[in-house]
């Protein structure tokens, strides 16, 4: 049977079958992360797509990928105001040298973070509500012109993570994480293989980078994503929680 993303219309208006999604997972599993994603945008046309990136630590392979199907596709970036000073530079960086076209930058309301974190200390007292406003919050925003997003996540960076599915019903849209099954080597070859610059952190230790105020560098022996939110039981910002996007736009 032919490799297809199809889903049927009156199901993708009302939001994309589970049973569906359950069978592209099934065929998927175990296919070329290129043929993916190449089917994936063949199969939607007509429905709207985009690509979720915090061109952090691994990012540039996802956008590298993605650059070289169709650079136009819309690359959505949260800058929360929180960020490290290299994240920016970087990320203009990959943007000139991949060649992407419409990469994004949404970011935190400024009424709304004047009203609720007048002195950009919420991080320290309420995490959740900082991460709430600064990234779940725009990303949503964002997304609601969007039917299909795409992920970097993939399942060796453990947690929530370790059952990744390739596809996942996200509220009314279809969520798609190509890189589901890599693993950090198969990362690392393909970064070298087409010489891609890492995040300048890196090299200084951060293996996962967020906002500055709540990652730390990570030590040998640790999962990647130790440095986030270190010494709490946190391990997501909350866009990646199931029914926190979906219950929004």
């Amino acid at each position: 049977m032919a490799d297809t993303f199809a889903v049927d219309a009156p199901a993708a208006e009302a939001g994309f079958d589970a049973a569906a999604v359950a069978e592209l997972n099934r065929r998927f599993e175990g296919a070329g992360t290129r043929r993916l994603i190449e089917t994936m945008l063949a199969e939607q046309a007509g429905r709207r797509v985009a690509l979720v990136s915090s061109f952090g630590a691994n990012s540039v392979v996802l956008l590298h990928l993605v650059a070289g199907i169709d650079p136009s596709l819309p690359v959505l970036f949260i800058d929360t105001g929180k960020l490290f000073a290299d994240t920016n530079p970087y990320r203009e960086e990959l943007t000139r040298r991949l060649g992407l076209t419409d990469v994004r930058v949404v970011g935190p309301d400024p009424d709304a973070t004047a009203r609720r974190d007048p002195h950009g200390a919420l991080w320290i007292t309420d995490k959740n509500a900082c991460c709430a406003m600064r990234k779940v919050e725009p990303l949503a925003a964002a997304l609601a012109g969007f039917d299909v997003w795409l992920s970097g996540r993939k399942r060796y960076q453990g947690g929530s993570r370790a059952d990744l599915p390739l596809f996942e019903v996200d509220g009314r849209r279809l969520k798609v994480n190509p890189l589901a099954a890599w693993t950090a080597g198969d990362i690392d070859v393909y970064r070298n293989a087409f010489s891609l610059p890492q995040h300048p952190l890196v090299a200084r230790g951060y293996r996962s980078i967020g906002c500055e105020p709540c990652t730390t560098p990570v030590a040998t022996g640790e999962d990647e994503r130790a440095g986030r939110w270190r010494g709490l039981t946190k391990t997501e910002c909350g866009i990646h929680v199931p029914d926190h996007m979906g219950g929004l736009p």
